[in-house]
């Protein structure tokens, strides 16, 4: 369901597009996501470059890459700089992560005109690759500071088993009533839902699309379908096995799945079951995380297993491993989420002082 949506997206952005975004497209491993937000700005950036006149085509479907070949990096520059100062749906103004998602996409679509492509000739579109000379920019919050805010925001250590034990024992004692039958009959989903991300470190979409086939209990293993469509396995927390079995025990009744249904969490739609989406198990984890009293998202789940793994083993290589990151660079955030070490050091300075 959800990737038939995001495919319905992606057509129907490319239908407003130039051949060679198509083209583009077709080469690339993005997953649907992913593709998704970059041609939605790219669309966004062909809309500038026709209304400030840099591009004289009347739609974008008409934008060439002649115009694209001799963009000049001031042009860039004022592009970011337009971006900076609109707001998003939610009225605010576009954060430097979503700036440089935008600069992502276009570094992305100028690497294939410029290297990639393939003409007849052999040869790609052009050569000059203006986005070269662009930076993305500087996140002004520090490391700390960050990791101050992401651990407020984090499940770790007797906090996460007190949210699955509210899910398993108090939720049903404080929803509405009208909530309450559906919440008996998706408790055991949802337990090993919130369990396995808790356990894995796996993101909400991975999440979504595991299959009874993924699963191996008696190595506490996982295959899991990781973005760009690489396939990966990694270790399952043992705690987590528990909720896991739970649900399997009654997930074809419960469901009426039948014997051919491959996804692994379920739910009943008009009488039709299917495979859980995305968008249902954000809305799940934040309608309980909510109750619970401290609201969060599934990623926070994801990052919750990455800090604490962190702490264990004290190694970045592993962390990036287990969350299916292709290099460590993402993984820095979690080596300052633990600022006790901080002042433990900070203190024994402190007591030093006068020796």
């Amino acid at each position: 369901m959800e990737t038939k949506k995001y495919l319905n997206l992606i057509e129907a952005e490319l239908t407003r597009l130039p051949d060679f975004v198509k083209e583009y497209n077709f080469g690339t491993t993005h997953s649907l996501t992913t593709t998704y937000q970059y041609l939605t700005e790219i669309r966004r950036f062909f809309d500038w470059l026709r209304n400030q006149g840099i591009s004289p085509a009347k739609n974008n479907r008409q934008v060439t890459t002649t115009t694209l070949a001799n963009l000049r990096r001031n042009d860039i520059m004022l592009y970011i700089e337009y971006l900076g100062h609109i707001k998003n749906q939610q009225g605010h103004l576009n954060s430097p992560t979503t700036i440089n998602r935008s600069i992502n996409a276009l570094r992305s679509l100028f690497k294939y005109l410029t290297i990639t492509s393939d003409d007849n000739h052999g040869k790609p579109y052009f050569e000059r690759n203006v986005m070269l000379k662009i930076d993305s920019l500087n996140n002004t919050k520090t490391l700390n500071y960050r990791a101050h805010v992401l651990e407020s925001h984090m499940y770790t250590g007797e906090l996460k088993y007190q949210f699955l034990d509210f899910i398993e024992q108090k939720y049903e004692h404080v929803c509405n009533k009208q909530a309450l039958p559906a919440f008996k009959i998706n408790k055991e989903r949802d337990l090993a839902i919130v369990a396995l991300i808790l356990g894995t470190g796996i993101r909400v979409s991975e999440c979504a699309g595991v299959n009874l086939a993924d699963l191996n209990f008696k190595q506490a293993s996982l295959d899991v379908t990781r973005k760009g469509g690489q396939r990966d396995s990694v270790p399952i927390a043992e705690w987590t096995l528990d909720y896991l079995t739970s649900y399997q025990k009654i997930r074809r009744k419960r469901y009426s799945a039948s014997k051919n249904e491959h996804a692994f969490f379920l739910t009943r739609w008009h009488n039709q079951t299917k495979r859980i989406t995305t968008n249902a198990i954000e809305k799940m984890v934040n309608k309980y995380s909510a109750s619970f009293g401290h609201p969060l998202t599934p990623h926070k789940l994801r990052h919750t297993l990455a800090s604490e793994l962190y702490s264990v083993t004290k190694d970045q290589v592993l962390v990036a491993q287990q969350l299916g990151q292709k290099g460590t660079s993402a993984t820095d955030l979690y080596t300052h989420v633990d600022q006790g070490k901080q002042r433990a050091a900070l203190n024994e300075i402190s007591s030093n002082k006068g020796e």
